[in-house]
């Protein structure tokens, strides 16, 4: 492509698809097992198969990208792996939902029938998030796309399963579990959302049986108390010490359960006496273990009252709660009723209130495992970034809890253990037995409960890779360079890989761990469909484009803090876009014009002027900043560094600097000078860009004179030699950023005093220090063209003009003589009219903040809307009468 094809304006639809496609069609995105270069390796957080791309997503993903990126550019073997969750419980009710609207349920349909319409509504539907992370600009190896179903990570779930079994570290008993009966399912910790809502808490009299008065507990879900074994009290509690009975009646029942002690029991919440059901609460449940007290379920899986419960059996669970307390309170045992909020669990598909429940499921013996997971953190294998987060993965590995892997649904990893029709014994065997081992028979049954999405996500830096075959993949990218991951499963997937990646390769799966934080919306509020302040990352690409959206991402990307997104923060860096798409076609407008071939590619060869030799220092100090901050996942540090060189250095100082070497005004070596300069710093800016935004840097590579093939393949700008005469050149740096502070000076002036910049400006500057003296007077070209002066003088002492204004610069006085440049009259006039704006304005601000009504009412955004408000407000009104007291001033010296 030439350089003449550059529209004035970057049209990101025009360019997006067709460079994805190019880079998909060169096979650009591919690792390779036999390469000698080093490796570098990340493996996808897998999205589930029936998702959409969000906020958390598009920040996950974009941050993947620019690590894979520019580890390409630095000349790395780089494998991305990709793929898919199976999302068990989710893609299980998105499926049973599609067979409703046809009238038919999976129960209709049977077992292997439902789990071929899964796999069909997989093959049609389920491939849309990988889609939508192509427009993302994702560059992971599609052609090594893995899916936890497929058959072989199947193999390795048979496996692993197989092996802890044999090993002990699996077995099957009763257990408190999160029970969702809308969904039919035990449901992990992760999948259960507490909300907090306004409740009672029911103080209830359990009497004595031989003696007046009893115990009185507190509680807040009183149809439970059917399964009550014990009531328990604190040993320490003095309220207790001398009760008359070792037991008391349950009420509605008539029958008698012990009191017991125990020091878990708080004896400053309720009444400190606490009723205990094991069944249905995992405290009671661990607290009925240690007192031998048996188990009563009150709650069937489908929520309703089991025959436990006498004449309430039957009644759905909240239903029941109502007839309890009115007989509670009829029969004389509900002693008083308070409001209490409290923070209750639902189902996150559903929404449906879990019920705690005791049921016979499968257990992974998680300690052992997590003992060398943690102490491979502590030994520094394993970093977790930011470091804050370390603490946390400690306090929650050190107190890990047995893992419910059990999940009573069909689609699945379905449990390789089968149960013998004659004997009962039990076969865990990776391949399907044909006869029990024990007694002969041939009729087995196998488990009909699945597996735990997570289990088969533990596995995922291993199993994806080929394991448990020794491939040559695994051997050459495990363990995998870094894990990008959001906090909130830092433990339910990020400890298990850890877990699962020590116990069976003897490694960890991951070098680094780095936890970004959430996006949120732009006043800091989680974003929630219920609150309406949901962006979609696909409405944002559609509108600004992904280049845009993908810097926006990683410019507030700061390491533990929460981004807060908004569409006007994409905008302002989609004119960053255009900037640069600009400022390239500058550039190549001029190496295209005059003669590429005149290029010198090495600037040790050519006479630099003083702006070429400040922003080849600049570039020199940016590539270093650049790749220290990926390197250390300090996403906006980077993003942040690129943006200040090229807009405001590049774009601001030095293409106008250059002008008059461009023009021909300074001649034939410094156009040559000036041309090879802009050819260096585009670029390798274009380079350090690229793993932020790859469409424009894409599209303008190839626009580009002297350059070949995808940027993707290039190599990434050398930050530890001279190459090419990118050197540090501090002395012209400090001399240039003089020249642009005095520049600014001026302009500062012009803008205060409200003088054109079309009007011709004199300027003295003043210093005592010989070498700003010594740059001003050397380099007043380039300040005189800049700042728009017909003249420019610098001396260690200067008379001030009777009628002047002045700025002060690090070690320097500028003048400007004012005599027939501003009518002080007018000038005075209009900043009064605009100062009388201002407060009328500002009244009305802090009128409204001294209103308790506003201030209790509005939402707190608007509240800090409206303080940010009157903050600039303030700013502009002390900024007008600073410049009215100076020329009020400066009018009556004169």
């Amino acid at each position: 492509m030439s350089s003449d094809l550059l529209n004035k304006a970057y049209e990101p639809h025009d360019v997006e698809k067709r460079w994805y496609d190019f880079w998909e069609k060169e096979k650009l995105f591919e690792a390779f097992e036999k390469k000698l270069k080093p490796s570098y390796s990340i493996v996808i957080p897998p999205p589930n198969v029936t998702g959409v791309l969000h906020m958390g997503h598009a920040l996950n993903i974009t941050m993947q990208d620019i690590l894979c990126r520019y580890r390409r550019l630095c000349g790395d073997n780089v494998l991305w792996m990709p793929g898919t969750d199976h999302a068990g419980i989710a893609t299980q009710n998105v499926v049973e939902k599609m067979l409703q609207s046809k009238g038919l349920s999976r129960e209709q349909l049977g077992r292997e029938k439902f789990i071929e319409a899964v796999w069909e509504w997989r093959k049609e539907s389920g491939g849309a998030i990988i889609n939508q992370l192509k427009r993302l600009g994702a560059s992971c190896d599609w052609d090594r796309e893995r899916f936890t179903m497929d058959e072989g990570l199947s193999r390795a779930v048979r496996k692993v399963f197989v092996q802890l079994y044999e090993e002990g570290l699996i077995y099957k008993d009763n257990y408190i579990i999160n029970w969702c009966p809308r969904c039919g399912t035990a449901i992990s910790d992760l999948e259960v959302e507490h909300e907090e809502i306004k409740g009672s808490l029911y103080h209830i009299l359990y009497p004595f049986p031989k003696k007046s008065g009893g115990l009185i507990v507190a509680t807040t879900r009183p149809e439970t108390m059917f399964g009550d074994t014990a009531v328990a009290i604190n040993p320490d509690d003095e309220r207790y010490t001398n009760i008359p009975s070792d037991d008391v009646i349950l009420p509605l029942t008539g029958r008698h359960i012990p009191v017991i002690r125990d020091t878990y029991v708080g004896i400053s919440f309720g009444t400190g006496a606490l009723k205990i059901t094991p069944a249905h609460d995992p405290n009671d449940f661990a607290i009925g273990s240690r007192h031998n007290l048996p188990s009563i379920k009150v709650i069937d899986d489908n929520g309703s009252m089991t025959s436990e419960t006498g004449r309430f059996a039957g009644m759905d669970r909240f239903e029941c709660r109502d007839a309890v307390i009115k007989a509670l309170v009829d029969e004389g045992f509900m002693k008083k009723i308070e409001p209490y909020k409290h923070a209750v669990g639902h189902c996150y598909r559903c929404k449906t209130v879990v019920e705690p429940n005791l049921s016979k499921q499968w257990f992974v013996k998680i300690k052992p495992m997590a003992e060398k997971a943690i102490s491979a953190v502590r030994l520094g294998e394993t970093r977790i970034i930011p470091d804050v987060w370390t603490k946390t993965y400690f306090d929650w590995m050190e107190n890990i809890k047995d893992w419910c892997i059990s999940r009573q649904i069909w689609w699945g990893h379905q449990i390789p253990a089968w149960t013998c029709d004659k004997c009962s014994h039990v076969i865990v065997a990776t391949d399907v037995p044909l006869k029990c081992p024990g007694c002969g028979h041939d009729t087995l049954t196998q488990e009909t409960d699945v597996l735990d999405t997570w289990f088969s996500s533990a596995l995922w830096p291993f199993s994806t890779m080929g394991w448990p075959d020794e491939t040559e993949l695994l051997h050459k990218f495990y363990p995998t360079s870094v894990l990008v991951t959001g906090f909130d499963i830092l433990f339910f997937w990020v400890a298990r890989m850890m877990m699962m990646g020590i116990h069976f390769r003897k490694e960890v799966p991951f070098k680094d761990v780095y936890v970004h934080a959430l996006v949120r919306d732009e006043n800091g509020k989680k974003m929630s469909k219920s609150k309406g302040n949901v962006i979609d990352p696909l409405t944002v690409i559609e509108e600004y484009g992904t280049d845009a959206f993908r810097f926006t991402l990683a410019a507030f990307a700061a390491q533990g803090r929460d981004i807060k997104m908004s569409e006007k923060r994409v905008e302002g860096y989609r004119h960053f876009i255009n900037k640069i798409w600009n400022a390239s076609r500058f550039v190549m407008m001029h190496i295209k014009d005059s003669n590429f071939d005149k290029i010198e590619f090495n600037l040790k060869n050519l006479s630099l002027s003083l702006p070429d030799r400040w922003i080849i220092s600049r570039l020199k100090k940016v590539i270093h900043e650049v790749a220290g901050s990926l390197d250390e996942y300090k996403f906006n540090d980077a993003a942040g560094c690129l943006y200040r060189f090229v807009w405001h250095e590049f774009c601001d100082w030095y293409l106008e600097a250059v002008k008059p070497a461009l023009y021909g005004n300074q001649g034939e070596e410094q156009l040559t000078a000036a041309m090879s300069v802009l050819w260096r710093v585009l670029h390798d800016t274009l380079l350090l860009l690229h793993p932020f935004i790859p469409f424009v840097t894409e599209e303008l590579w190839h626009r580009l004179p002297g350059t070949s093939g995808s940027i993707m393949a290039a190599s990434f700008p050398s930050n530890d030699s001279d190459d090419y005469g990118i050197v540090n050149d501090s002395e012209s740096e400090s001399k240039m950023n003089l020249i642009t502070e005095i520049i600014t000076g001026i302009r500062n002036i012009r803008g205060e005093m409200n003088i054109a910049p079309s009007f011709s400006l004199s300027a003295m500057v003043q210093s005592v220090e010989q070498d700003i003296v010594d740059t001003v007077n050397s380099y007043s070209d380039i300040i005189i063209d800049l700042a728009g002066l017909k003249t420019l003088s610098a001396s260690d002492f200067v008379e001030r003009p009777s009628t002047s204004v002045t700025s002060v610069v690090k070690g320097a006085t500028i003048f400007i003589p004012l005599d027939g440049v501003v009518d002080f009259k007018k000038e005075i006039e209009r900043l009064e009219k605009e100062l009388n704006k201002q407060t009328k304005e500002l009244i009305t601000v802090v009128k409204k903040l001294g209103n308790d009504d506003f201030l209790t009412k509005a939402p707190p955004h608007i509240v800090d809307k409206v303080r940010e408000k009157e903050q600039v407000l303030r700013e502009k009104q002390e900024k007008i009468e600073k410049n009215l007291y100076r020329i009020k001033g400066i009018h009556d010296d004169k």
